[in-house]
């Protein structure tokens, strides 16, 4: 992966660009006290902000070999954690972590959500302790999370009813309130990024563009694509619908989800694990962007699911592995064919979204059956 980095050249190159041009450039802005101002490519919540500007605390080395170290460092307290909590060394999580990371390249080194994962991972693995402080201690790390990223908030979607929901749902929305505070005295702009993310349209990656691309390879829609907002998106007719489809299907994932919550009898240690990679999978696949680096969340929290034998998502974890190696290969080796729509590039985002699919179903399949259905 680093020697990947170093040469930079793969496919369509310039994986790292967006460290040490994007970041940089974003970090420089921090530094005179202000998030980015009227920039479209700026769509994260306000603590992204601190990893952006974490390459800081090691001045002796450039932007980019300070962001790349820190990444590593993540990657490492992840792997160690899993390898920790897969003690008797049966469940193998550790190693759904360190041989699926590769299977996307170089991308995980030159994006900040290898940081983002270790928050939820180490979230997850508080929140299976019996300890009232693990549980505080989980909601806090998925309230840093959901301050940088928003989606860790969903490791607290199966925590067992009672004391241990109470104690980790009030120690993140204390967490995130206190750091929003926080940014908001510190910095100006703190939620700009609103504005940006509510004009995303629907990038030719997600399901959505994959019917659009479909659509467009067989001559029966028009439309083309656009770099809009830090990313290559569809613009044409129909377009509007398909986000508003794919923002419909989000809001039917999380009534289901609560759905499940209400109705789930039984709950065990793998429970916790389960919801939060079935939860973050639907929402991946009803999201009008699925970007190569979200497969790093979904690797990272299969990894903490099969560090539990009861867990029910091995055949999802299985599924996963496949999907991250084709992930890396529409980007950013067949990037071009992609963007283009030829039917290589078409075949593989088809190929990639069917197995997301299949993954997001199994997993709530696997969910709903193991806690609400009631065994013969």
């Amino acid at each position: 992966m680093l020697l990947l980095l170093l040469r930079d050249s793969l496919g369509v190159g310039g994986v790292g660009r967006e460290v040490y041009v994007l970041y940089q450039f974003w970090y420089r802005q921090f530094a005179h006290g202000t998030f980015p101002v009227n920039d479209v490519t700026w769509q994260y919540p306000p603590g992204a902000g601190l990893v952006i500007m974490s390459p800081g605390v090691l001045p002796w080395l450039t932007y980019f070999q300070a962001f790349v170290a820190l990444t590593l460092l993540a990657d490492a307290a992840v792997t160690l954690a899993l390898a920790r909590a897969d003690s008797d060394r049966v469940t193998h999580g550790a190693w759904v972590w360190v041989c699926g990371l590769p299977l996307l390249l170089h991308i995980p080194l030159a994006r900040y959500d290898v940081q983002v994962t270790a928050l939820a991972v180490l979230a997850l693995l508080a929140l299976t302790t019996r300890s009232a402080a693990g549980h505080r201690l989980g909601g806090v790390l998925a309230g840093l999370g959901a301050l940088v990223k928003v989606w860790p908030v969903l490791t607290l979607i199966g925590t067992p009813r009672g004391r241990t929901t109470r104690d980790a749902w009030i120690s993140a929305a204390a967490t995130a309130a206190a750091l929003l505070a926080t940014l908001a005295l510190c910095f100006s702009h703190s939620l700009g990024f609103l504005r940006q993310q509510g004009g995303r349209g629907v990038q030719i990656e997600s399901l959505g563009g994959t019917a659009l691309a479909l659509a467009r390879a067989t001559g029966s829609w028009p439309g083309r694509v656009q770099y809009r907002y830090g990313a290559f998106e569809y613009v044409g007719p129909y377009v509007s619908s398909v986000g508003r489809v794919a923002l419909l299907l989000t809001v039917l994932a999380f009534v289901w989800l609560l759905l499940w919550r209400v109705r789930a009898r039984t709950w065990n240690e793998a429970t916790p694990l389960d919801a939060a990679l079935a939860a973050v999978l639907l929402f991946t696949v009803t999201s009008r962007v699925i970007s190569p680096q979200y497969m790093i969340w979904l690797l990272g929290l299969a990894a903490v699911c099969l560090t539990s034998r009861r867990t029910v998502m091995r055949p999802v974890a299985l599924l996963l592995l496949p999907t991250a190696g084709l992930s890396s290969l529409a980007y950013p080796v067949l990037y071009d064919e992609v963007v283009a729509g030829s039917w290589p590039g078409v075949a593989v985002m088809v190929v990639r979204n069917g197995l997301l699919l299949a993954a997001a179903l199994l997993a709530a399949r696997r969910l709903w059956t193991s806690a609400v259905a009631v065994p013969a």
